[in-house]
């Protein structure tokens, strides 16, 4: 039970973040709605197995790499360069508010899923996290194979349920938003996401 709880409590910390995949979850929800929201946030879940499962298998080497300059120069240019495009694109977006007009196809659909996963893998601090939780508590504690998978998919489970409940709460209040709030929405956000792009590639420089 410790194990579960601390990895709620780790998950939660994680989820009042009011970081990039916070705006790009909300936005996509308000704007396309809650499938399209959940399929992006499906596109952050997959990022951070894979991250998970790339940390446990080559923790030594990947501690290594996110300390050195390279890492943070180029993953600053390349994230910092994808939250600029995701940022613009946002900004300048006509919405529809025509909710019975919007169709999403299987093509749109992958695009959802794709944004989620490039937010979510550009984003240093994805690396930071799950580096930091397996080396310091899994390892660190030296905690065995069964705790460590309990520890980490109560972490999972907790983003999974908080991500989803931003994309349900978006879909509450999609409908009771006019055009013009939806529009300045997405203006805001897409500021957001373009702060975040120059933020990393500020530090990286």
């Amino acid at each position: 039970m410790q194990f579960v709880l601390e990895g709620i409590l780790a998950g939660l910390g994680l989820a009042i973040l009011l970081g990039p995949i916070f705006i790009a979850l909300t936005q996509t929800s308000i704007e396309r709605g809650f499938k399209a929201g959940i399929v992006l946030g499906t596109g952050v879940w997959i990022s951070d197995l894979i991250i998970i499962l790339l940390s446990f298998v080559f923790i030594n080497s990947l501690d290594t790499v996110i300390q050195g300059e390279r890492f943070n120069y180029w993953m600053g240019l390349i994230g910092g360069a994808v939250f600029i495009m995701f940022g613009i694109g946002s900004f300048f977006s006509k919405i529809d508010l025509d909710y019975k007009a919007v169709r999403a196809t299987a093509k749109s659909y992958i695009v959802f899923f794709m944004k989620g996963f490039l937010v979510n893998t550009v984003n240093p601090f994805t690396f930071i996290f799950w580096i930091g939780i397996i080396s310091t508590y899994v390892i660190g504690r030296q905690c065995t194979n069964q705790q460590s998978t309990i520890f980490l998919c109560s972490i999972f489970a907790t983003i999974i349920l908080t991500d989803s409940l931003k994309v349900l709460i978006a879909k509450m209040i999609r409908k009771k938003l006019k055009q013009k709030q939806i529009t300045w929405f997405s203006r805001i956000a897409g500021l957001g996401l373009l702060g975040f792009g120059v933020f990393l590639i500020l530090q990286s420089i």
